[in-house]
């Protein structure tokens, strides 16, 4: 490995993180979830990048959990359980802030997403992957029900196609994630960088603001009742119609012409 755990690029409002520990999969290790953590506060906080690509180095995306750190906890008198419960609690707050932040997060896919690193996709707001990429939470195969990654994958997936994939620990091609819902679309492995890139920019080019109150809504409203959710976007409707730049482009359409600079 050389260089930071997370390697970060910025170009014209596209920010691109890239996990840099090709040499274990870009597994999720201590280090590599406070890295990771720290680049997802910061972007919080980043008014000018409009949309975020995540990606692995090497030939995975991600293998999950770091089984070495993890039995090296066992260690420990009370058999790793106090470790454990940290580290899954770490990686659920990890996983929580890239729903939360302001900018679309893609996931570009390549090689192998396990497990955790599944659930990374399934964290993502959208994902592409490359035809070749394999997606799995297979740790029942050695005695770990996916539980915490169950969490994702389940709110991304319908219900049975989850089970099954949980409690046989097989892996999926991502012609199959497309189809299910886990990914957006799988591409050739050879356009996956420029593809990802694309519908990233798509993203940005829109108004910013409009983006990032049209993505908490989206989040909010995903877990209330009908009615409550309709109550709720319609309050975000009303706040989204009052802004400057909505009347501009608005009026910039019924006009027919290119809108003002935006926020």
């Amino acid at each position: 490995m050389t260089g930071a755990l997370i390697q970060r690029t910025d170009d014209d409002g596209v920010a691109t993180l890239t996990l840099n520990a090709p040499e274990r999969l870009n597994a999720l290790s201590d280090a590599m979830l406070a890295a990771l953590r720290a680049e997802l506060v910061a972007l919080a906080a980043d008014r000018g990048t409009r949309a975020v690509i995540l990606r692995g180095a090497g030939r995975a995306f991600c293998a999950g959990h770091d089984l070495k750190e993890m039995q090296a906890a066992r260690q420990a008198p009370d058999r790793g359980r106090a470790y454990f419960a940290d580290l899954f609690a770490r990686c659920a707050e990890v996983m929580q802030m890239i729903p939360a932040l302001p900018q679309p997060v893609i996931a570009e896919v390549q090689g192998v997403a396990t497990a955790a690193g599944c659930q990374l996709v399934a964290a993502c707001d959208m994902a592409l992957a490359a035809t070749d990429a394999r997606f799995g939470v297979n740790g029942v195969n050695i005695g770990l029900f996916c539980s915490t990654p169950m969490v994702a994958l389940s709110r991304n997936v319908a219900r049975k196609q989850a089970f099954e994939m949980l409690t046989t620990g097989q892996f999926i091609t991502a012609a199959r994630a497309a189809e299910i819902g886990l990914v957006n679309r799988a591409v050739p492995a050879d356009r996956l960088g420029a593809e990802t890139l694309a519908l990233a920019r798509l993203v940005a080019d829109k108004q910013p603001s409009a983006v990032r109150i049209g993505k908490r809504a989206f989040y909010d409203q995903a877990g209330l009742p009908l009615p409550e959710a309709y109550d709720l976007t319609g309050r975000v409707m009303v706040e989204n119609m009052l802004w400057r730049d909505t009347d501009e482009g608005i009026a910039a359409f019924l006009e027919k012409r290119g809108p003002a600079a935006r926020d």
